[in-house]
């Protein structure tokens, strides 16, 4: 299978053509069958009939198609087909069709329908809505972009991660589809969490999110919480969590470029590996489940990438691919946990050498957090002795679709959708700690800093092949952080990375601040403020860093310039209510072409 295949069963992914040429009889408050026969309406079930309690969303823009998406269900339940109608429309009032697409909601897919359709004008906004029976769907809008060979003046988008329905709030969401001029949004990540009740889910969560029930959830290791096993499992999450009206607002009003990090399967996965415990378990069927979970209410353009059910593998699905904005923007986006090889530092070795359990024990510091530096190169050049190949997060294939891509661009910038942290986050603790705790540290080795020779092999190819004018857009860190990344073998700067912090999750300041208590670490993470100018202290190149925030980013970009805003909200109020104005603070980080320097403004 090459990456340009798709599952072709019509009832999962459907592509048709937009016509133009379609009248449609009825109002906006009135389906239409796109038929001249106000007739055709006659015998149809009554309004009521059908539900679409997950609202609509499109997604993965192209010059000249969209993908649309949504949930259909029979209000008294059962497990027959649902028959939908797609209508595309140029207008609000859907005179007039682009297209009208037949579509069949089954249950093997959830009662989810996805369809492409294809021949829309470029750069031009459409209107669509779903009808069953009677009953009519939300109407949402969609912007196509502009030709790769256009020459557009801007683009704007933002993106956002991390949004655990169980912990703080939401209002982030509110502020982003408030946005008014957003050409589309980027999720990098952890559209879900796949565990419920889980310790670092022990925080409060707005009113407005219930408590989660998984139907087939298993417990997690140490018997607090459960994670998510089964197909029915991750979908109960996607259901709930998509019964949110401001995620269905952002939906609705803006084409969405959707990537996954780890929690769409299992925290800090590789492969189809779990790393709840030291023995990493290796859990095929649950990955396959995530999967199909995943696949069944992202808005993915199947005909880009490959998703084959049927496949045992683990390895059934390849969602890597990019998208042209005019001659401007061209977006890569990646997959960074499918094909990574195991993190490089061994946790059942780690365990081992502290006299701990390397099966069922937990030895995530060490391992994946908190790594002596000295200890990862070791490891780092064992594992590439083991495998002829140093180990890698993009995997051997797609690093050379990565290189060929970033290095054939030609647009002016080259957005890359990165899950997770290619900033440099080390800290040197040789005078502050007593042995043997007194060495350098990288902080996470879960990100870019985790895979060095992977890292700088990319970096490398980058900086040695000219590809200018590189941005990453990051999330999985709960932290908004800027940073100039540098090629570490010649200290020359290659790309900035922006990280937005999570929209809910708590953030990598509180969870430090409780791993490390009782520990040499104790003092580092004192206050948000300490801990912010110890790692800036470390690691220079940082332009801005804030590690306890929740939030989002937006982009605007000319020729001239790549500048980001980052949103910070306000936490919950004292009551455990959301603030109902969310805005706390919002700074602007703007890099001009051709250069690597940052310039940091309070708005």
């Amino acid at each position: 299978m090459d990456r340009r295949h798709f599952l072709k069963s019509s009832t999962f992914f459907t592509i048709a053509a937009a016509t133009g040429t379609l009248t449609a009889c009825g109002s906006d408050n009135k389906p239409s069958s796109g038929s001249d026969n106000p007739s055709s309406d006659a015998g149809k079930p009554p309004a009521g009939t059908f539900a679409f309690a997950q609202g609509v969303a499109s997604g993965d823009p192209r010059a000249d198609s969209v993908v649309f998406w949504t949930r259909a269900i029979a209000s008294a339940g059962g497990t027959a087909p649902v028959a939908v109608q797609l209508q595309i429309s140029p207008t609000s009032d859907f005179a007039a069709l682009a297209a009208n697409v037949a579509l069949q909601a089954v249950s093997d897919h959830d009662f989810t329908v996805r369809a492409k359709v294809t021949g829309l004008k470029s750069g031009s906004t459409y209107f669509y809505r779903f009808i069953a029976g009677s009953d009519v769907s939300a109407t949402g809008t969609a912007k196509t972009a502009p030709a790769a060979d256009a020459a557009n003046d801007k683009v704007r988008f933002a993106w956002f991660t991390c949004q655990d329905w169980t912990v703080n709030h939401w209002q982030a969401m509110s502020l982003i589809a408030a946005e008014t001029d957003l050409d589309f949004v980027v999720h990098v990540g952890d559209y879900i969490y796949e565990t419920v009740d889980a310790s670092f889910q022990a925080g409060a969560a707005e009113p407005a999110h219930g408590a989660l029930k998984l139907p087939n959830g298993q417990p997690l290791p140490g018997g607090v919480g459960q994670y998510a096993s089964t197909v029915d499992d991750y979908r109960t999450l996607y259901r709930t969590y998509r019964t949110d009206s401001r995620l269905q607002a952002i939906h609705q009003k803006f084409a969405m470029i959707p990537i996954w990090d780890d929690h769409e399967f299992s925290d800090d996965c590789w492969q189809d590996h779990q790393t709840y415990t030291n023995e990493n378990t290796q859990q095929t069927a649950r990955r396959r489940s995530a999967t199909q979970a995943w696949a069944e209410y992202m808005p993915i353009d199947w005909s880009d990438v490959k998703f084959d059910a049927t496949n045992p593998s683990f390895a059934n699905i390849s969602i890597y691919r990019d998208f042209h904005y005019g001659k401007l923007v061209h977006l890569v986006m990646t997959d960074e946990r499918m094909f990574r090889d195991d993190h490089v530092v061994s946790e059942a070795a780690v365990a081992q050498a502290q006299g701990h359990d390397p099966i069922n024990g937990s030895d995530s510091v060490g391992a994946r957090y908190f790594v002596q530096k000295p200890v990862l190169a070791q490891f780092d050049a064992i594992d590439t002795a083991a495998m002829g190949r140093a180990p890698s997060i993009l995997g051997t294939e797609q690093t050379a679709w990565f290189k060929n891509t970033m290095s054939s661009s030609t647009a002016t910038w080259r957005v890359w959708g990165n899950e997770v942290t290619l900033n440099r986050m080390q800290v040197d603790l040789t005078s502050m700690a007593q042995p043997p705790y007194n060495a350098v540290y990288m902080v996470n080795c879960d990100g870019w800093d985790g895979y060095p020779t992977h890292k700088q092999e990319i970096l490398g190819y980058l900086k040695n092949n000219n590809v200018s004018n590189v941005v990453a857009i990051t999330g999985d860190l709960h932290a908004f952080q800027c940073g100039v990344v540098t090629d570490p073998a010649t200290s020359v700067p290659v790309l900035v990375d922006f990280v937005t912090a999570g929209i809910s999750s708590t953030s990598f300041y509180n969870y430090l601040k409780a791993g490390a208590q009782g520990t040499p670490l104790a003092p580092l993470v004192l206050t948000p403020t300490v801990f912010d100018g110890v790692l800036q202290g470390n690691n220079p190149d940082f332009k801005y860093v804030d590690h306890d925030a929740q939030g989002y980013a937006s982009a605007t970009v000319t020729a001239g310039a790549f500048s980001v805003v980052f949103t910070k909200v306000k936490p919950l109020n004292s009551d455990g209510t959301p603030p109902a104005d969310p805005l706390l603070k919002r700074t602007r980080l703007t890099v001009a072409s051709g250069t690597k320097t940052v310039v940091v403004e309070q708005l």
